[in-house]
C-alpha cells in the first residue's frame, strides 16, 4: 500500500470523535493526515464537540478535547493531496461560507479524489454543490439540505452505523458508523486491514 497524503478539514467544534478518530485510524495505517483549519496555523488547535444518542429527540452536546492542527489552512493547495476528511459537528455550518473550503471541495471532487464525509460534514458537499446526482447519507437533519443539493438520498439503519459510497464518495450518518465509514474509505484509497 501506498501511503496518502489526506487533508482533513476541522474548526472550532468539530464532533470530537469524528475528527480525532478517523485521524488517528488513518494515521495508524501509514497515511499522512494534515488537519487544517481556516484562521488558524499549525500547531494550535480547535476545541471539538461530543455529540451523544441519549434517547432525547437529538443528539446531546459536550465539551471534548482540544484537538491539535498539523497543517495551516492558509498554507495548503488541495492539489498536493491525494484525498479529503470532512468531520461533522458544528464546525461545518460556517465552513461553508468559507470560499477557500469550497474550492477545496470542489477540487476533490472534480478530481474525483476519494472523499470521506461524516454526519453534519455533508453541509459542506451540499454547499460546493458537488452532491449533485450523487448518493449519500448524512445525520438525519442534514437530509433535506441533501435533496435540496440535488443528491439522492441513502437511508440511515437504526444504529447509523451504516456507510454510503458512490464512486469516490464515502458517507455516513454519524460517529456509530466510523468502522464502516473507515473501512470503505480505506478501500478507495488502496489500503486495507485485514481482520
Amino acid at each position: 500500500m501506498a501511503a496518502k497524503k489526506i487533508l482533513m478539514i476541522v474548526g472550532d467544534f468539530v464532533e470530537d470523535y469524528e475528527a480525532m478518530v478517523p485521524f488517528q485510524m488513518l494515521s495508524m495505517v501509514g497515511h499522512e493526515v494534515h488537519a487544517a483549519c481556516p484562521g488558524k496555523q499549525a500547531g494550535q488547535t480547535v476545541r471539538t464537540a461530543v455529540h451523544d444518542f441519549e434517547g432525547d429527540q437529538t443528539y446531546s452536546e459536550k465539551p471534548g478535547h482540544n484537538f491539535l492542527l498539523t497543517a495551516t489552512f492558509d498554507e495548503i493547495s488541495p492539489e498536493a493531496y491525494d484525498a479529503l476528511v470532512i468531520p461533522g459537528g458544528r464546525s461545518p455550518e460556517y465552513l461553508r461560507l468559507n470560499e477557500k473550503v469550497l474550492q477545496a471541495v470542489r477540487h476533490f471532487a472534480e478530481a474525483a479524489k476519494p472523499i470521506a464525509s461524516i454526519c453534519h460534514g455533508q453541509q459542506v458537499l451540499a454547499a460546493a454543490d458537488v452532491l449533485r446526482g450523487r448518493r449519500c447519507t448524512a445525520y438525519p437533519a442534514v437530509k433535506p439540505d441533501l435533496l435540496q443539493a440535488g443528491a439522492e438520498w441513502c437511508e440511515p439503519n437504526e444504529g447509523l452505523t451504516n456507510a454510503c459510497v458512490d464512486g469516490n464518495l464515502v458517507t455516513a450518518c454519524a460517529w456509530p458508523g466510523h468502522p464502516e465509514w473507515i473501512r470503505r474509505f480505506l478501500e478507495l484509497l488502496g489500503s486495507t486491514v485485514q481482520p
